[in-house]
């Protein structure tokens, strides 16, 4: 009896034993079961776009470092790997360049909410005073404020109109500048000082007239005034004006999105200018403040004390903004933060434009007729262009948009930050992504482009004759760009382009330098603007009268 008590126990025990097992094993398996099911999906999952093999943590930092200009080498590696989307871990950051305009529209229309912020780097948050502004600036609540306050309160078709007579001024003092160039040569070849139209002719830096023209224009619309310090009595610029715009605006828009070793390894952020940017931004954000803070600061307390009534520019605009509580709506640091935005958003794009097209249509004669032949038909040559005129200058704006095209300012655009993981033509793209569209990528892809390399305006002329414009939507290359982080001065930017590439070429006859075959278009290897700037043969074509009026 005894041994069936323990045989029966015995079988008991192994009977609990076999259930207390099969009932873990099926606690295991579903407790594994998602991570195999996991596993499975994941080999699913679209892979990173293709790029150079990372080194552990440092990722691509040491050949950014060693391969300079960073844009040219991530551009050779792309054409070299025959890809038009690519990924370049740099730090602990991926850095994805895209050259294919469907992609661009998927990242900037399709998927635009998923890539609505901006990069945390030391030139933004140095540039935008911790990121007050609107073009630099996170997607938050600060941006939205900002970016309503730009687009309805400055930039506006109302204030676009309300402000025409300063742009006018501009428009008139550039002809005025270029035309003084011509009679100087006029005088030193006459004694008598009389004008004579055979001798009046002369050599124009255009570069710099074009740069400080748009600088002029932003002045006015922004300060109302045209010069800090004396200007030249030939309309040219002051010493005060050549160091805001070259050692300011430009050395921050040269630095502003470069490519900064601490922007990718945050841990080294304190311990060394490694590359120099640093000391770079903050000695330009010195000069931009010196010229702007005193005009703003005066301003301010022009308006707290009752001496100002009546708003005359921009910045009249901003410190009368107000809440909800009738207190102003913007601090001090925010009006001095986004002026400088704007002076920066306002230059470099319709200089750089201007100057390239006008030198491939001094190189292209044919072009640069029908350019002529489009304003005498439109304008004739009893009148200057006017603003009015833009809708029917179609040629006009076909050139600028082919300058645009072949010819960007930047390589990139301003970078886009991906917010989550999110699938883009089937690549992964990792939340924190800078996203960089390529401005010389897109606007000379031969996939989209016949003759890419070639400056041809008429590839840009419409069958059904509608209006010709700036803009580029679907982003076969880029002028302004586009979804919630767009340009909101699409319209000032396209009017300042305009105006100054129609006036030059209305009011003077443009050629080569004498014992100068013809106009060097090489291109920066730092940059994109033409390696020297453009140097030309102006000499006036209308009426003598008319310049001596302006």
């Amino acid at each position: 009896m005894a041994y069936t008590l323990t045989h029966s126990l015995s079988h008991v025990l192994a009977s609990l034993a076999s259930l207390i097992i099969m009932i873990s094993s099926f606690t295991i398996l579903k407790f594994l079961s998602p991570f195999f099911i996991k596993n499975k999906k994941s080999h699913k999952i679209p892979k990173l776009p293709p790029g150079p093999k990372p080194w552990p943590i440092v990722g691509l930092l040491p050949e950014m470092l060693t391969n300079k200009p960073v844009f040219r080498w991530i551009h050779k590696v792309m054409e070299e790997m025959n890809t038009e989307i690519a990924c370049f871990r740099i730090g602990n950051v991926h850095v994805i360049p895209v050259t294919c305009p469907k992609l661009a529209c998927e990242f900037l229309r399709k998927h635009d909410a998923d890539f609505a912020t901006r990069p945390l780097s030391m030139a933004t948050e140095t540039a935008t005073n911790g990121y007050l502004t609107t073009a630099l600036t996170p997607f938050g609540e600060q941006w939205r404020k900002m970016k309503k306050i730009v687009a309805n309160d400055l930039l506006s078709q109302q204030k676009h109109q309300w402000l025409q007579d300063k742009r006018d001024q501009e428009s008139n003092n550039l002809v005025f500048q270029v035309y003084n160039k011509c009679i100087k040569n006029n005088n030193n070849n006459n004694n008598n000082n009389n004008v004579n139209k055979d001798n009046c002719f002369g050599l124009v830096n255009v570069r710099s007239v074009a740069r400080h023209y748009c600088s002029n224009v932003a002045k006015r619309l922004i300060f109302n005034i045209r010069h800090f310090g004396e200007g030249g009595i030939d309309g040219g610029p002051s010493f005060e004006d050549e160091e805001h715009l070259i050692s300011g605006t430009f050395k921050l828009l040269k630095y502003i999105n470069a490519f900064c070793v601490t922007d990718y390894m945050p841990c080294l952020k304190g311990l060394y200018d490694f590359d120099g940017h640093e000391s770079e931004i903050k000695e330009a954000m010195r000069i931009m403040n010196k010229y702007h803070d005193p005009i703003i600061e005066e301003r301010i307390k022009q308006w707290n004390d009752g001496l100002r009534s009546e708003q005359e520019d921009f910045l009249d605009v901003l410190i009368n903004l107000k809440d909800s509580n009738n207190a102003p709506l913007l601090t001090p640091m925010e009006i001095k933060s986004q002026i400088i935005e704007l002076m920066m958003a306002a230059i470099d794009n319709p200089s750089n434009a201007v100057e390239w097209a006008l030198a491939e249509m001094v190189n292209q004669p044919e072009l640069l007729q029908k350019a002529i032949a489009e304003l005498d038909r439109v304008i004739g040559r009893d009148r200057m262009v006017e603003e009015s005129d833009i809708p029917k200058l179609n040629y006009i704006k076909a050139c600028a948009r082919e300058a645009f095209r072949l010819h960007p300012i930047v390589p990139f655009n301003v970078p886009h930050v991906s917010i989550k993981n999110t699938i883009i033509g089937n690549y992964l793209i990792p939340k924190g992504s800078h996203i960089l569209l390529s401005r010389q990528g897109l606007g000379r892809n031969p996939k989209v482009w016949k003759e890419p390399h070639k400056f041809k305006p008429e590839r840009h002329i419409k069958s059904d004759g509608d209006d010709v414009v700036l803009a580029e939507p679907n982003l076969r290359f880029m002028s302004f760009s586009t979804g919630r982080r767009g340009c909101p001065g699409v319209m000032l930017g396209t009017t300042m382009t305009v105006m100054l590439f129609a006036r030059l070429l209305h009011g003077f006859h443009w050629s080569a330098p004498p014992n100068v075959s013809s106009i060097n278009l090489a291109e920066c290897n730092d940059n994109l603007l033409l390696a020297k700037p453009l140097v030309a043969m102006a000499k006036p074509r209308l009426a003598l009268e008319l310049y001596q009026l302006i």
